[in-house]
């Protein structure tokens, strides 16, 4: 690429953004297997893994408002410097929490890591402009979202072998390995020590304005950016973004579902939350590859329609009978494509959105618009992890058919979006 992407600064982003993506994956993944059922089953009740889902989203809700601000009132470096160095005691934090086997805490370590992101997000997403060329923004975005992705799918599978240390399941035989106490925070806190060291390479980057006046009521930065956004397509185009993350989080939330579904341990479950991780790579990066040195919105409906097929078929799929291994097999293999495709099409969903959100948002307000969007967007997530709690109960056998709900979701919303947006996707577009 004879760009910037592969320069010092991008390239610390791109390393920075992936140990703090994968220890969040890992400790979220972790807690997730451990309340379905591990060592804290049954402690959050029924669909419990949603109520983590949340203690995930909230912070990003409450404080982007505040990320935004602190994002554009300082340099995004020092914002991304501080937010590594506070990660090292979050883990440690973690780490404790795993070896007393206290959920409360562990709990609390996963709410401050979300804190220690949400203040990351803006810092990270609004600085790609100031590192890489407008023209380079698709490819810029593709290749970030590629490397989260597989940062995604590294933490997603350690989470599920971490799991299986840290709470070994019986064998056949009813005998058990050993509990390994101090295995996921030891992970945790190398990936943490990582992530510094990667920032320290980031180059140097000016504030945005240097005399912005911090709001303390973060609702009203929200509102305020969402006025200025609704003059112009930018308002709509975040809420598309935005709702992609309410059908990922229902997606998140039932794959762990399929150790039950198809009888298989949590390393196999996870294999299935990586496919989802890699195809959502996958498919961002060929999204930024086929739109060049342009924004191609014409792949948004595109994305749409792949992911609601796939998410069809994931929710007509009949789990086969434990007895019956081989057609055990063929279940598996046919949820993991399916799974493939629903997230490699949600790349061609997400990308131009998102390079449309950093070109639209200006250089003086971007930290604000993006913690704006990034709020909007893990509220659209905790809707889904509430949805998913609601409704679970009426699907405690069938936990896959939650997908069906998940396709009419993407359909209808997707439906609404681009008529809203017909002129912005279906016009000539132009370069970024």
């Amino acid at each position: 690429m004879k760009s910037n992407l592969v320069k010092r600064g991008f390239l610390s982003l791109i390393f920075t953004q992936f140990f703090g993506a994968a220890n969040d994956n890992m400790l979220k993944g972790v807690l997730t297997f451990m309340v379905i059922d591990g060592v804290w089953s049954g402690r959050l009740g029924a669909g419990g893994q949603g109520l983590v889902a949340l203690c995930f989203t909230i912070p990003f809700i409450v404080l982007s408002g505040y990320a935004g601000q602190f994002a554009d009132r300082n340099s995004k470096r020092y914002v991304s410097v501080l937010v590594k160095v506070v990660e090292i005691p979050i883990a440690a934090t973690a780490l404790l929490g795993f070896w007393f086997g206290n959920l409360w805490i562990t709990l609390a370590a996963l709410v401050a890591l979300s804190c220690q992101s949400a203040f990351f997000g803006p810092a990270k997403y609004g600085m790609i402009p100031e590192l890489v060329d407008d023209r380079d923004l698709s490819r810029a975005n593709g290749t970030i979202n590629m490397m989260t992705n597989i940062a995604v799918i590294l933490g997603t599978l350690l989470a599920g072998e971490v799991a299986d240390r840290y709470d070994p399941l019986p064998a056949s035989d009813g005998s058990s390995a050993p509990a390994i106490l101090w295995l996921p925070g030891a992970l945790m806190l190398a990936a943490a020590a990582a992530g510094l060291f990667a920032v320290l390479f980031l180059v140097r980057l000016e504030p945005g304005d240097k005399n912005l006046k911090y709001n303390p009521n973060p609702f009203a930065i929200y509102i305020s950016a969402i006025r200025e956004m609704s003059k112009s397509p930018l308002l709509m185009v975040m809420l598309a973004w935005g709702y992609f993350y309410l059908l990922a989080g229902l997606a998140l939330l039932i794959i762990p579902e399929y150790t039950v579904v198809l009888k298989i341990d949590r390393a196999e479950a996870s294999v299935l939350l990586g496919v989802l991780g890699a195809a959502i790579g996958l498919g961002s990066v060929t999204a930024g590859l086929i739109s060049g040195h342009r924004i191609e919105p014409r792949l948004i409906p595109i994305g749409a329609l792949g992911i609601t097929v796939f998410f069809v078929l994931l929710g007509t799929v009949e789990p086969a009978l434990p007895a019956l291994a081989p057609k055990l097999r063929v279940a598996f293999s046919s949820v993991s494509g399916f799974i493939f495709g629903a997230g490699f099409f949600a790349g061609f969903y997400i990308i131009p959105l998102q390079a449309m959100l950093q070109k639209l948002s200006p250089d003086s307000e971007r930290g604000r618009f993006l913690g704006t969007a990034n709020a909007i967007s893990f509220s659209f997530l905790a809707i889904g992890s509430l949805l998913f709690w609601f409704i679970k109960p009426l699907f405690i056998d069938n936990p896959q058919r939650i997908f069906l709900v998940s396709a009419a979701l993407m359909l209808v919303g997707a439906a609404f979006f681009l008529v809203r947006l017909r002129h912005t996707v279906f016009s000539s577009t132009r370069p970024a």
